[in-house]
């Protein structure tokens, strides 16, 4: 008889920051497949599980790993950092189910980057907002700046995904000079790292300032829409509440 794999995020790293439902998951189930890094920051918590793991570039080489796990009767769950569904493996997982028809799939959320690091930065996310990944690992370059282009023209709070990595120095420079192609230097910006994790911190700044700061792929960057402003050290944007009158 096939088994479950559970696609489930666990939000930034810290156990706290888990859904009871990611827990209940983690607890309850025989193999945990993820990222070495992701296995690392659950085995202190759950360390009588099989763990498996693949490269960072081996993403479907891990979920045929997890799946075929599962078609041999065993509850496993596929771990991905922050949310499952946002740049996670769910749709993967989901795709390559064709090749495995009895293994069921359970899709648990965990708490995206853009709202753990929204939360150290203040209330950048209020209102609209766009999410954007500044890897061209999949995505084509051209593709991101048009994305990029299109949410500084719509008027967005914009929260980046993987600013840079060692092959990928310049792309949080290059993201900033397209924004700018459209929005103030002045215009409220912050960065948190590494998030619900040793080493985390936020810096408030301006988006001409994230020009030049340093960043990796730990890091999470947002930039505030017209509506938003540094209050108290903190990225507010406004919702537009109208004041009630009798």
């Amino acid at each position: 008889m096939s088994g479950i794999v559970y696609v489930t995020g666990i939000g930034p790293g810290n156990p706290e920051a888990m859904t009871v439902r990611a827990q209940q998951v983690l607890a309850g189930c025989d193999v945990i497949v993820g990222y070495s890094v992701y296995n690392d920051l659950m085995k202190p918590a759950y360390p009588d599980k099989t763990y498996l793991t693949t490269p960072m570039t081996k993403e479907e080489e891990r979920c045929r790993m997890a799946l075929e796990e599962a078609d041999k009767g065993q509850s496993v769950a596929m771990i991905c950092s922050g949310d499952a569904g946002v740049y996670g493996m769910a749709g993967l997982i989901l795709q390559l189910t064709k090749d495995y028809p009895h293994v069921e799939v359970e899709v648990v959320p965990g708490v995206t980057a853009a709202l753990s690091g929204a939360a150290l930065l203040g209330a950048p996310l209020i209102s609209d907002f766009a999410v954007i990944s500044l890897s061209d690992r999949l995505t084509p370059w051209e593709e991101i700046e048009r994305r990029l282009r299109a949410a500084a023209a719509g008027d967005f709070s914009i929260v980046l995904y993987n600013p840079s990595s060692h092959k990928r120095k310049d792309y949080l420079a290059r993201a900033c000079r397209i924004l700018l192609e459209t929005l103030p230097e002045n215009r409220p910006a912050g960065i948190a790292d590494r998030i619900g994790r040793d080493g985390e911190r936020v810096r408030v700044i301006t988006l001409g300032e994230l020009e030049n700061a340093d960043a990796d792929m730990f890091s999470t960057v947002f930039i505030g829409s017209s509506a938003s402003e540094i209050v108290n050290g903190k990225i507010v944007t406004k919702r537009g509440y109208r004041s009630e009158r009798s």
